[in-house]
């Protein structure tokens, strides 16, 4: 026991001299103490990560330096530090981290995790070509058709809201993804299948998950004795399978000259000569936009339908909007987009105030960097805390913490061409090189989806035997890992004026029947 103590010890001071050897030749950022060979890896919570980052900002400022397990990680806190380094820095900043398993499940296919080389750019290349803003009308009238089955259910069923924006949420990128008629039930086998993708995909990159993302020595064990290598390529063949068929059915249809209703995959066979990009490289990036589009779209909307419970008088300003421009005799549509600022400025704040992803998707340094004096080395995860960004005062103004979309509005009630420098208001999307290709096409959603719900009903909280309004707690946020979401909470929704029940519900008889007349017609 003696000797096995003395080993330790050897092994703990060597650990000590080489670290501060190594800390004294180069100048890290500040950040917190931590464990010998550990570093800080048990201070940084897999769930909810956001609130201790929140804290050492407020200790040791713009950059902090952290030591996972020996793998070294900085968190940006301001606007300045992410733009130097996340945009002008793209270069050098847009790598990803490793993450054994998820790459062994989607067989490096994934775009999210890919690092920047041929297969990114071409498959970057074809998503902007898909959903860049000029192409954005092709896919209007689907967007519009889920909006108003969405209302629909809201205002029915209230009881069961998170359960309808999950299934609108789904069935949007469903329909974006493979041009599928609208899907009425969230436990569809085309959802159901697809979620299932979401879940195992993110479990994979969960830290904590697998024991070989934290010793990655363990890889190169013999296939034999890697369970979690042989459960992955047995989920990436399945995925695999399913990706390809539904790529390839719709690739037949175009080869075969058959028109086709717009989507995404519908424009990858069309272009797929000048992309050079194969089928499983097509059939894997349409899966993997999938997962990005629903988990954002979703989330954004439960935050707007809490926004809404806590800050009325937002509602009001927006319904007022929606009565001067709309009227009450139809509902919004797309024509109405230039003349709704108020309404996207709700999107854009929805998207600031309640970001789904706190930290972002990280980063990775793909070579050693300087940055204000501060040695920053190869392979360095770069995480930028949007949740502290969101609410910083000098970015946003002293009410940051506060649901206020003026703050996106000039003095004419216009939008702003770009908040404090921010072509979007907001940080949600990503930066540099790794910007999401799909915001266009969200914002859209998200705009087209609560013109609707707006126009058509008043969302209030629910009400206890007393007849006292039950709100939730302003800070109060579901246990869900790396995803911000709102908790369950009692919603009720009335229509707004007379007649907007009929008129939501023959909106919604038609989009039932345009779904059935495609389904007769093979479409």
């Amino acid at each position: 026991m003696t000797f096995i103590v003395s080993v330790f010890l050897c092994i703990l001071t060597l650990y000590l001299f080489r670290t501060i050897r190594r800390n004294i030749s180069v100048r890290y950022p500040p950040g917190p103490w931590g464990l010998p060979l550990l570093g800080n890896a048990l201070q940084l919570p897999a769930m909810k990560p956001w609130q201790p980052l929140a804290k050492w900002k407020k200790t040791y400022g713009p950059i902090v330096y952290l030591n996972m397990a020996g793998q070294p990680m900085v968190i940006l806190n301001t606007k300045k530090t992410v733009e130097d380094l996340l945009d002008r820095r793209a270069a050098k900043y847009s790598a990803r981290p490793q993450f054994i398993v998820a790459n062994v499940l989607t067989g490096g296919f994934n775009i999210a995790l890919l690092p920047i080389g041929e297969r990114w750019r071409k498959m970057r290349r074809a998503s902007d070509l898909a959903l860049g803003f000029k192409n954005t009308v092709n896919y209007y009238t689907m967007q519009r058709n889920e909006a108003v089955f969405s209302a629909h259910s809201l205002l029915s069923d209230p009881d069961n809201w998170k359960s309808h924006i999950e299934r609108t949420s789904s069935s949007i990128a469903l329909s974006l993804m493979y041009d599928l008629p609208l899907i009425q039930s969230s436990q569809d086998p085309s959802i159901q299948w697809m979620n299932h993708y979401i879940h195992e995909a993110v479990t994979a990159m969960t830290p904590g998950a697998h024991l070989v993302e934290m010793l990655p020595f363990l890889q190169h064990l013999p296939w034999s004795l890697s369970k979690w290598r042989r459960d992955a390529e047995k989920s990436y063949e399945r995925f695999t399978t399913y990706f390809e068929d539904r790529f390839q059915n719709i690739k037949k249809l175009v080869e075969s000259g058959q028109e086709q209703h717009p989507s995404f995959c519908v424009a990858l066979a069309e272009n797929q000569v000048n992309s050079k990009l194969s089928d499983r490289e097509c059939s894997w990036l349409a899966g993997a936009l999938y997962s990005a589009g629903h988990e954002t779209t979703a989330t954004t909307m439960m935050w707007f339908i809490f926004a809404m419970i806590l800050f009325p008088e937002v509602q009001t300003r927006a319904q007022e909007e929606l009565d001067k421009v709309v009227g009450r005799s139809r509902l919004p549509s797309f024509a109405d987009l230039k003349h709704l600022p108020y309404i996207h400025a709700i999107v854009k704040e929805a998207l600031r105030w309640r970001t789904p992803f706190p930290i972002g998707i990280p980063h990775v340094t793909s070579e050693d960097d300087y940055y204000d004096g501060y040695y920053i080395p190869k392979g360095t995860i770069c995480l930028a805390n949007l949740g502290s960004l969101h609410h910083d005062s000098d970015i946003y103004g002293p009410d940051a913490e506060e649901f206020r979309p003026e703050r996106h509005l000039d003095e004419n009630g216009q939008l702003k061409d770009g908040l404090q420098g921010l072509s979007e208001g907001h940080y949600t999307y990503g930066f540099g090189q790794r910007i999401c290709s799909g915001r266009h096409f969200a914002n859209n959603s998200l705009f087209i989806a609560m013109a609707t719900i707006l126009w058509t009903m008043r969302l209030e909280g629910a009400k206890d035997p007393d007849g006292k309004v039950i709100l939730p707690d302003l800070n109060a946020e579901e246990e869900n890992g790396l995803l911000s979401r709102p908790p369950l909470f009692a919603i009720t929704a009335t229509p707004r004026f007379q007649d907007a029940d009929t008129f939501i519900k023959q909106a919604r008889d038609e989009v039932i029947e345009e779904n059935l007349a495609r389904l007769d017609s093979g479409h």
